[in-house]
């Protein structure tokens, strides 16, 4: 009883605090409140079994935030190291990625230069202890926990190394872990420049600022591409920073309004750029979101640069943090943004949902037409729509498979095992014998995969047999399925080309981290080929950016 006298307490101190009245709005919500209190406390004290309150508490606060949107959301003590890291890329730990193995946790990727990879933790190492925490059969997230800590302290594990009999002991200090916003920077063909921007946490602006000034100074580059393909966003702050460096001071980039005044905000570009000039191409996909469709979005509205990909993901809400009791907070939806053009991008309707409570996408017939600083027409309701629509590379369902159930990933760490020498990475290819090598891997672990053809076969029959129609039909079933079976070897062989990149990228980045895997990427990447096909031809980016509005309007409607 003594947790709902406190919870009694807190409402009441709550209620004072807001200064409610008997006006009726402010009656409605002091009514609401006192109706949730007694309901609490009846449920407590006569339901059959015993209730946990906090947990009860907890999942009434994420049912009510749920009802809103997915961005608006209650972060718990136990879950504020998560949130820090998100919006500052940084927690303290052995810096590390792990996964789920059959019985143990598995280290997946070692990041370059952390205390995980100084103290020679190799992808594949399953951890059978953590300062004696036996993780066999324990979740991620609790291996996790005791994974972090505060930088300076030990650590001691105890790994099974694959192809090794006995069990490693290891003793790793704790660091401050600090993830890069960018990924990856490089030339990538002639004079081209490369940047490959992963995330928008604390100093994402600089980090690009120093990767394009040393592309500057190494290479004396003169085109650029700049990634944002899967970059979920972060802080609005820091799109707005990486904007500064290709537009002139002064610049509109982004404006927020909300239903309180004190959201409504416009961000201008405040310090002097570093290059407006250079032509620049920015790619793009589904998995581009939030500060990431900002900077694509004001830079294709102040005619800076092309945008080549698919359309972005479309969240144009704005959130802020509040501090609440107890070292918690609430993360809550407080603006819509709007770039440079006054579109806002928001593709997901939560204000007006259906009846069933689903939320729609924002119907055509509210989408309207705005326009570049050039003139040019560009839309909101939806995301970013590119200037060049170019098309995603989909994996058939053999690689996807052979990469979700861990062949790539085990066959390279195989791959490790055998070869000790580090391979020049732009140069690495696996060759046909060791294609041979994984097939027959793939054979010696029991493979199997059924086809999206064949799975759509057997549900068929099954609902043909429950009709009673399959009788009539069995034989015409029985040739459809010899037809519709596949061929594992066969399709091995007809699928190479893409298994064998995806073998390649994991091996490659055993040896050089994740710069590794997304150097030789680069090299099959056809947006990447494509964006340096267009920058290599004099004046077409300009020519892009000058296309009369309604070319534009018409590779806009997709």
């Amino acid at each position: 009883m003594n947790k709902l006298r406190v919870f009694a307490a807190v409402l009441l101190i709550g209620a004072l605090t807001l200064g409610f009245t008997a006006r009726n709005s402010d009656f409605e919500l002091v009514k609401s409140l006192d109706i949730f209190y007694t309901l609490f406390r009846e449920l407590n004290l006569y339901y059959v079994d015993e209730t946990e309150p906090e947990k009860l508490i907890e999942t009434g606060i994420n049912s009510m935030l749920t009802s809103l949107d997915p961005y608006t959301t209650y972060i718990p003590e136990s879950e504020m190291d998560d949130f820090n890291f998100m919006t500052t890329g940084a927690y303290g730990g052995i810096g590390s990625l792990i996964r789920a193995g059959e019985s143990y946790a598995i280290i997946a990727e070692p990041y370059e230069g952390s205390p995980s990879a100084k103290a020679g933790l190799m992808a594949g190492d399953e951890i059978i202890t953590v300062d004696g925490f036996v993780t066999k059969g324990k979740p991620l997230s609790e291996v996790s926990e005791k994974l972090k800590g505060v930088p300076g302290t030990d650590l001691a594990l105890v790994i099974k190394r694959p192809g090794e009999k006995e069990n490693r002991k290891i003793k790793i200090v704790r660091e401050q872990i600090h993830i890069s916003n960018v990924s990856y920077f490089g030339l990538i063909s002639g004079k081209t420049g490369y940047i490959r921007l992963s995330n928008f946490t604390l100093d994402a602006g600089a980090e690009v600022k120093a990767a394009f000034l040393e592309l500057k100074k190494n290479h004396n580059i003169e085109k650029l591409v700049l990634d944002l393909r899967g970059n979920p966003g972060g802080l609005l702050i820091e799109a707005v920073r990486v904007c500064n460096l290709f537009v002139p001071k002064g610049q509109l980039i982004v404006s927020t309004k909300g239903k309180v005044s004190q959201w409504d905000q416009e961000y201008f570009t405040t310090a002097e750029p570093v290059d407006t000039e250079i032509p620049m191409i920015v790619l793009v996909n589904r998995g581009s979101a939030s500060a990431a469709e900002i900077v694509a979005g004001a830079l294709q509205d102040v005619d800076r640069a092309v945008i080549l990909g698919q359309r972005t993901y479309g969240k144009g809400l704005v959130q802020t943090t509040r501090k609440l009791k107890y070292n918690t907070q609430l993360k809550v939806t407080t603006a819509k943004y709007y770039i440079p053009s006054g579109r806002c991008i928001q593709a997901l309707d939560y204000t007006h949902r259906n009846e069933d409570g689903s939320v729609g996408y924002i119907p055509d017939s509210l989408i309207s037409k705005f326009k570049t600083k050039g003139g040019r027409v560009v839309f909101d309701g939806g995301g970013v729509s590119p200037d060049i629509i170019d098309s995603v590379l989909v994996y058939n369902q053999l690689s996807m498979y052979l990469y979700a159930r861990n062949m790539i990933f085990d066959f390279a760490t195989d791959f490790v095992a055998r070869n000790k020498e580090k391979p020049e990475m732009k140069a690495f290819r696996i060759g046909d014998a060791e294609y041979k090598r994984f097939k027959d891997f793939v054979k010696s672990k029991g493979f199997n995969y059924e086809t999206q053809s064949e799975s759509d076969l057997k549900k068929l029959i099954a609902t043909a047999k429950e009709e009673k129609y399959f009788d009539l039909a069995s034989e015409e079933f029985a040739v459809l399925e010899k037809k519709l079976a596949h061929d594992d070897d066969r399709d091995l062989d007809n699928f190479r080309t893409e298994i064998e990149e995806l073998i390649n990228e994991e091996v490659i980045s055993r040896y050089y981290y994740q710069k590794g895997r997304i150097g030789l990427s680069i090299e099959t990447d056809t947006q990447i080929t494509r964006a340096v096909e267009i920058l290599g031809d004099p004046g077409e980016v300009e020519k892009i950016l000058a296309r009369d509005s309604e070319t534009v309007a018409k590779d806009h409607k997709i």
